[in-house]
């Protein structure tokens, strides 16, 4: 998998940060840098072990469905993509919090990255540096979260719906590009 490929996962897959992350900023009287900081390790922690979780999961199942391990990474990223993009579209409005708790972040860490233990499974199958596909993945992350704080804190939730949109999307597209280079289009 190439530079631009994974950069453009990581930035879909750190969609769903971005927009809590914004949410936090929206509910924090003061942001500093230590707060935003401590988002971004949170969501970026957590979305560069869960890819690792998931590729050690699919390495067990890699031997039995080679064959069909391009249709698993299709069918995975489509339907993140895809609920990213209902999420997106739908009318429930967040409750905007602004604690920084330990337990309260752990579980917005873990909502936020499940899409990133099913993109681990589909690395099991590609040719993909693990280690430095999760680090990358978390780099990112970290920035976009840092950034959502601030952007929450500035702008409220306008943009909310608009990065989880723009995560369903490159997502759907990644899954259509590793399907069309398996069929040898691409």
């Amino acid at each position: 998998m190439d530079f631009l490929t994974i950069f453009t996962l990581a930035a879909g897959l750190s969609m769903d940060a971005f927009a809590v992350a914004i949410c936090k900023g929206l509910a924090m009287k003061e942001i500093t840098w230590k707060k935003a900081a401590v988002v971004g390790i949170w969501f970026g922690g957590f979305q560069a072990l869960m890819p690792i979780a998931g590729y050690l999961l699919g390495v067990q199942f890699r031997e039995s469905i080679t064959s069909i391990d391009h249709w698993i990474a299709f069918a995975l990223l489509g339907l993140i993509g895809a609920n990213m993009i209902k999420e997106a579209c739908g009318k429930e409005e967040e409750v905007a919090d602004g604690s920084l708790g330990a337990k309260e972040m752990a579980v917005l860490a873990v909502a936020t990255s499940i899409d990133a233990l099913a993109v681990g499974i589909t690395f099991a199958f590609l040719s993909v540096d693990i280690w430095g596909a999760a680090l990358f993945i978390g780099a990112v992350t970290f920035v976009f979260s840092v950034t959502g704080v601030k952007v929450g804190n500035v702008f409220g939730t306008k943009y909310k719906a608009r990065a989880e949109l723009a995560g369903g999307i490159i997502l759907i597209c990644l899954g259509f590009k590793i399907l069309l280079e398996h069929i040898g289009i691409l």
